[in-house]
């Protein structure tokens, strides 16, 4: 007999989850959302690349001597009243932007899935846009890593030269401190990622970076869930290098804590980490590793991001069934005192509004 898990719940509700990505353009969103897409797979995952919303072409933006990094150069009255729409689980017509001619394409109907993925630079910019996320991560590589990424994604994917993509960078960088960076403040999460303590070359190498991850302190879990590593793996199945550290501080007035990575690790201790995932959550399967000796320190970030977002939607699940029995239409509300709002979280929402 098949037993509902979150997968089924999702399916079966009305909510669109929306989980906003920012960061520099070629700064590797994508990636940290990868283990979303593997998780929940493309029957619940739908996403919105934000360069569709450019109000330019890129003859346009050349001519007029704009980035696309400057918010006059995009649309952000229509993704505000979009992504208004698309969380009321409304279509709309989407613009595309298409990267090899530079310019927009007929637009397309667009249908929200039950996870919504929004990825750009300028994903939660306005309090409107981040009234309607979910949950927020922001991906800030090293200066020397971003332009290494950015260069080698340019002239591979998008047929410019070195040096115009170097001119690019240097252009675009007053306008990434004024616009996008500071879109930090209302993160959930940042990611820093820079070249690893074990040697420059395994960037290309392996994809081994020492990657930082950055969030607020959950006061208050749902369940007993824990992420232990499995130091008989680490200590006796590992034979690369591997550090994890842990360091506490204050960004943009709250008290973050800061997870640091570098190296890899046997595939057994995230296997572990997977199953550990898959017991205390209910969804299943958790596989985004598999057939491989060793992950890296980006591979384990992205399952613990995943965690952190599912946590996230299980929690609005069950504020949700709170309200419901509050209403009279759940459970006796006496049973939900315990899976009230946090104060964490009530202060992280009330950070979306700020202007």
């Amino acid at each position: 007999m098949h037993t509902p898990g979150l997968k089924d719940t999702i399916a079966a509700t009305p909510y669109i989850f929306t989980i906003g990505v920012a960061g520099d353009s070629g700064s590797g969103k994508t990636t940290f959302t990868h283990g979303i897409r593997s998780i929940f797979g493309d029957d619940l995952v739908s996403t919105i690349t934000l360069d569709d919303y450019h109000r330019h072409d890129r003859e346009e933006r050349k001519n007029k001597g704009i980035t696309a990094l400057n918010p006059a150069a995009n649309l952000i009255d229509q993704l505000e009243s979009d992504l208004g729409k698309l969380k009321q689980g409304m279509p709309i017509d989407k613009p595309v932007y298409n990267h090899d001619t530079g310019k927009f394409d007929t637009p397309v109907t667009f249908i929200p899935k039950k996870i919504l993925l929004l990825e750009g630079l300028h994903t939660f910019f306005t309090p409107a846009l981040r009234n309607n996320l979910d949950f927020m991560l922001f991906v800030d590589p090293a200066a020397e890593v971003k332009y290494d990424w950015k260069l080698k994604r340019d002239i591979n994917k998008r047929g410019y030269s070195a040096a115009e993509v170097k001119r690019h960078i240097e252009v675009r960088k007053p306008d990434y401190e004024r616009y996008i960076a500071p879109q930090k403040e209302y993160a959930d999460a940042i990611i820093g990622i820079d070249y690893s303590e074990y040697g420059h070359h395994l960037g290309d190498e392996r994809n081994v970076y020492r990657v930082t991850l950055s969030q607020n302190r959950m006061k208050h879990s749902i369940k007993d869930i824990d992420l232990s590593l499995d130091l008989y793996s680490i200590l006796s199945l590992s034979e690369r290098n591997f550090s994890l550290k842990f360091a506490t501080g204050v960004q943009f007035g709250q008290r973050m804590g800061e997870l640091i990575i570098d190296g890899e690790l046997s595939e057994h201790v995230v296997q572990k980490l997977e199953r550990s995932i898959e017991h205390q959550t209910n969804v299943r399967p958790i596989s985004m590793f598999k057939d491989r000796e060793y992950v890296t320190a980006v591979d384990l970030i992205q399952l613990i991001i995943s965690w952190r977002i599912i946590h996230r939607r299980i929690f609005l699940e069950v504020r949700r069934e709170c309200h419901q029995a509050d209403t009279g239409a759940g459970e006796n509300a006496m049973t939900c005192e315990w899976k009230r709002l946090s104060a964490t979280d009530e202060k992280s929402m009330d950070k979306r509004h700020k202007t």
